[in-house]
């Protein structure tokens, strides 16, 4: 399983990206809030591209917003591994097209109160679902243990499509343990609570081996 790491919950977006920088995750995990789909907000169009430009990593961007085209435009000379959207906007298949013509990955993220069949008619044209295991919009929440049950319905509905599965919210060296079907753990609090990221990251590996 490859770790994402979400720098939400870090006061100094400098630090923390050295931080990451030098740890062996495998993404950096950017979330990004307008203040309308969810009541928080994150970093604005500025702060997006200097994470992007100094960071070392793959970003794996989640867009926790009303207007994904906005930053799409704004983004489009940057390099995203993954621009991960909400299935729960409108014109969605309009959003896959938009996105692909940036030759970005798909990425479609689904709270934990949507019924996962919504997924079924983007299936052949995404590259990866984020199961969201807490709310979306908050940082150090606590897992909710029906996204075991969600992870393997989704896992089902995807079939023998190559669409990676991430889990994001509420991610600890014990909760990974219940995500061993998931191929990417999207982790925050847990690691960037600590002094030494490196040291969360190999407890985590070690507890999904």
């Amino acid at each position: 399983m490859k770790i994402s790491l979400s720098i939400l919950s870090c006061n100094s977006i400098e630090e923390a990206i050295n931080k990451v920088n030098n740890t062996n995750t495998d993404y950096l995990h950017l979330d990004v809030m307008d203040g309308m789909f969810v009541p928080n907000t994150s970093y604005n169009i500025e702060e997006i591209k200097y994470i992007i430009s100094n960071s070392n990593k793959k970003i794996d961007a989640h867009f926790m917003v009303n207007d994904p085209i906005k930053y799409l435009n704004e983004l489009n000379e940057y390099n995203l591994e993954y621009f991960t959207f909400h299935v729960e906007l409108d014109n969605v298949k309009y959003l896959i097209n938009k996105i692909k013509e940036n030759n970005y990955k798909v990425g479609l993220s689904i709270k934990p109160n949507t019924d996962i069949n919504v997924l079924k008619e983007y299936l052949d044209d995404i590259d990866l679902i984020l199961v969201m295991s807490v709310e979306p919009g908050m940082g150090g929440q606590t897992f909710i243990n029906s996204t075991v049950d969600r992870i393997s319905e989704i896992k089902n509905l995807i079939g023998n499509r190559n669409i990676k599965i991430a889990v994001d919210g509420g991610i600890n060296n014990n909760t990974i343990k219940l995500i061993n079907n998931a191929d990417i753990a999207v982790v925050g609090s847990y690691i960037t609570n600590s002094t030494n990221y490196q040291e969360k990251i190999d407890i985590l590996r070690s507890n999904n081996e």
